[in-house]
């Protein structure tokens, strides 16, 4: 069994699963029109399955202020309500939208515009404080992220965040951040078809945690396999950085299903589902990981959270998934 991890160098002791809150902002697009949501939403069961995630003992919650255009912190902070205080609530900023239009606009990385997301994040969540604030931007000049890493430590100490990371797949980028005594985290790009060692290196070398986004390779390792995606879905029209879909729109990369196929029997033994299974080699993979998978129903909450009772796969697993992929 895996219920619980501490959040890097922040000693904070969260659950061993977060939930990314991505998928519950709904819809939003890019300013050329690019789909960058998963799609519709119900809102009343996105906070159904916020809900339902704090019952089975999920206590880190992961969003940015751009999802949905502010939508998803909005969703989560009326979620969460008086519950605030049994959870980890980390959000992120850099990017610039309209709400009006669901559009992101563009990006900022100064300071000043640090603070002026922060404020308008804090109104949004409903609470006084964020306790673990999130660099959006992965490609932000480091020179310009120090003062954002400066900046933050600021923030910690007006005690409107507990610490701060950088959402980046750059290791070099990670560790300007990790110089700050309140960097506790790296957001990063990790599953068992993506794996990241120079980062979970970094990790491990500097205390920080590993908050794995795409922990099930955007809905791949939970079970997709093809068909047509409705036209606000991100992966219908997939961007350069979303590996695993089809340009074309037609749904998932047959080798991407074909590699998946051949990790499916060791990921799902144990009674798990392929995406506990996914979560499990994750936990496995490293004792700084923090998954944190999306969701958009109160059954992929269950699903997930579920994950957590079956506990890591072991490193014979871990090596035959090795071989079974080629690495």
């Amino acid at each position: 069994m895996t219920t619980q991890r501490t959040l890097g160098r922040s000693g904070a002791e969260v659950s061993a699963l977060g939930f990314g809150c991505w998928a519950i902002g709904g819809e939003h697009r890019t300013a050329d029109g690019q789909p960058v949501g998963w799609g519709r939403v119900d809102d009343d069961e996105s906070v159904r399955a916020v809900r339902r995630a704090l019952d089975l003992g999920v206590t880190f919650f992961d969003t940015a202020d751009c999802y949905g255009t502010g939508h998803s912190e909005e969703i989560l902070g009326r979620a969460l309500g008086k519950r605030r205080d049994e959870v980890v609530l980390a959000t992120k900023w850099g990017n610039v939208f309209d709400p009006d239009t669901r559009t992101l606009t563009g990006t900022d990385d100064t300071p000043e515009y640090a603070r002026r997301a922060l404020t308008a994040s804090l109104r949004r969540l409903g609470t006084d404080h964020i306790d673990l604030y999130q660099l959006h931007l992965a490609a932000a000049d480091p020179a310009r992220a120090a003062e954002l890493r400066d900046a933050c430590e600021e923030f910690v100490r007006e005690g409107l965040i507990g610490a701060y990371g950088w959402s980046t797949d750059d290791p070099a980028r990670a560790a300007v951040f990790a110089e700050g005594p309140h960097c506790t985290a790296v957001q990063h790009a990790l599953n068992v078809l993506q794996d990241a060692p120079a980062l979970l290196e970094l990790c491990e070398r500097l205390e920080l945690a590993s908050v794995a986004r795409s922990p099930l390779a955007m809905g791949l390792l939970a079970g997709r396999r093809g068909g047509a995606l409705e036209a606000g879905d991100i992966r219908s029209r997939p961007p350069a950085w979303l590996p695993g879909y089809a340009d074309d729109g037609s749904g998932a990369d047959p080798r991407w299903l074909a590699r998946i196929d051949a990790v499916r029997e060791v990921l799902t033994s144990g009674g798990r589902t392929l995406a506990q299974g996914a979560l499990a080699w994750l936990w496995a993979r490293s004792p700084r990981t923090v998954p944190i998978p999306g969701f958009r129903t109160v059954a992929q909450a269950e699903e997930n959270a579920g994950a957590m009772a079956k506990g890591p796969l072991t490193a014979a697993q871990l090596a035959e998934i090795d071989r079974l992929l080629d690495r």
